[in-house]
């Protein structure tokens, strides 16, 4: 009898991890894990240069804070004696067409007296951490992704695949990025009109969480939560009048198949918290008068669950990088010019990136049909994005102030550009430099606040 129990125990036992393993995919071997020690980062990006030296080995990237730098001061550019290398215009575009995106292509083209790429010679300043480099080694064999690419486990504190074999886990890198456990600061949405005259259409109070970073839980109590998250955000609008007292509460799940989204939304009007599933995907973003989605905000957020998802390839790309003159103190009329930012303020360098693309699945809906990402090798940060029609046309393109936050140090893209080629008209989300703020990492925010029971005690009408 008990022979006869062993043996359906152990034929169940198999039947289980066979069916475990079917649907869930392991990370690399430890030879190849190997790699982010010798010939990669330890993020996973290429040590070596390019070929003609246009892009140099990565060597650690910034590990020292500049010489006067304030804690939550705007940053003091480590390249300001930099010179322009050369600038790329509407003229000469078409000897670097293999090297810009379609989105800055159409700029180009489209606004060819006033915009152009001034490009500088290239800098790898992607750092972060040693034990975010700890943890990324440890995932590169421990992380796991489910057959549709739709969750992951096993993951914690860093890159959850430094070795991507396919699209899905790029862009789990890429939503995974490290960024600090929290980030709070005050964002100005500046949106510039036909006319050109720029004006604030909502201004927030933004704390964001990574719990996969938190050290003090660590992997085995992260991995033993019931429903882990990725990112949480509470929004709080503090303008226009009419949106002041709203907020809006975000957790993405791990497993976005098996659980999806949890939104909720504080009304002042109602003074009651609502669940909001409707605070996804392709919904107009309430604080950009349409001109982002909800799915827009950081380039691309939430599930990956209404795209085939697919890797173009790496190439090399001028991408914006080391964008430390974003945080001059500039009158918006400076810095938002009509039809597209002042270029004068913006640096960009040849890096290599991975591009993805993404096209809508059969029966899924979506308003983007398709859209290409470009994520920066070293930071997995999304440093351009374009996005096309149902009829295959261009129809927006946006992109991020790449740089080090030295003082994580990590590389993040904030203020962040989406231009509108149909409404010819643009979106900045940018943070309140004008008032000295920039993100702040070190304020700790306890658990209950990222609940929705606090989030109507943080209602004041």
């Amino acid at each position: 009898m008990l022979n006869k129990w062993l043996k359906i125990s152990t034929l169940f036992a198999c039947l289980f991890l066979v069916s475990f393993t079917g649907s869930v995919w392991a990370g690399v071997s430890a030879e190849e894990a190997a790699k982010l020690k010798t010939t990669l980062t330890p993020l996973g990006g290429e040590r070596a240069g390019n070929a003609d030296g246009t892009i140099p080995a990565w060597k650690g990237g910034i590990t020292k804070i500049p010489a006067g730098f304030v804690k939550n001061k705007p940053h003091i550019d480590p390249f300001v004696d930099d010179k322009v290398l050369f600038t790329i215009t509407a003229a000469n575009m078409d000897q670097y067409a293999d090297k810009l995106a379609p989105g800055q292509q159409n700029m180009l083209k489209k606004w060819p007296d006033t915009y152009s790429i001034n490009v500088y010679k290239t800098r790898r300043t992607q750092s972060a951490p040693q034990w975010v480099y700890d943890e990324t080694f440890k995932n590169a064999t421990r992380s796991q992704i489910t057959e549709d690419g739709l969750g992951i486990s096993n993951a914690f504190g860093g890159i959850v695949f430094p070795i991507p074999k396919g699209a899905e886990e790029v862009m789990w890198n890429f939503l995974s990025r490290w960024r600090g456990e929290f980030i709070n600061w005050t964002m100005d949405n500046i949106i510039v009109p036909k006319s050109g005259s720029p004006f604030v259409s909502a201004t927030s109070l933004l704390n964001e969480r990574a719990p996969m970073y938190d050290r003090d839980m660590g992997f085995e109590k992260f991995s033993a939560l019931k429903t882990p998250t990725i990112f949480e955000t509470v929004n709080q609008y503090i303008g226009p009048p009419r949106k002041n007292g709203e907020i809006i509460l975000v957790k993405d799940p791990l497993d976005s198949a098996d659980k999806n989204r949890l939104a909720w939304q504080y009304l002042p009007g109602q003074r009651r918290v609502r669940r909001a599933p409707t605070v996804a995907y392709d919904t107009p973003n309430s604080g950009t008068q349409a001109l982002m989605t909800y799915d827009d905000v950081l380039m691309y957020n939430g599930s990956l669950d209404r795209y085939d998802w697919k890797i173009v390839g790496k190439k090399e790309m001028y991408i914006p990088y080391n964008c430390y003159g974003q945080e001059l103190k500039i009158e918006p009329k400076e810095l938002y010019h009509p039809n597209h930012p002042n270029p004068k303020y913006w640096r960009w360098e040849l890096h290599r990136v991975w591009v993805v693309e993404s096209t809508v699945k059969k029966d899924a809906r979506h308003i983007y049909a398709k859209r290409v990402f470009y994520l920066d090798e070293d930071s997995w940060a999304c440093a351009m994005r374009d996005v096309y029609d149902a009829q295959g046309s261009l129809w927006r393109t946006a992109y991020n102030a790449l740089k080090n936050n030295y003082e994580l140090p990590g590389v993040i893209g904030i203020p962040s550009m989406f231009i509108d080629f149909y409404a010819t008209s643009y979106i900045a989300c940018q943070s309140l430099i004008l008032q000295d703020g920039t993100l702040e990492f070190e304020k700790k925010l306890p658990s209950k606040f990222w609940s929705p029971e606090n989030i109507r005690s943080l209602g004041k009408r």
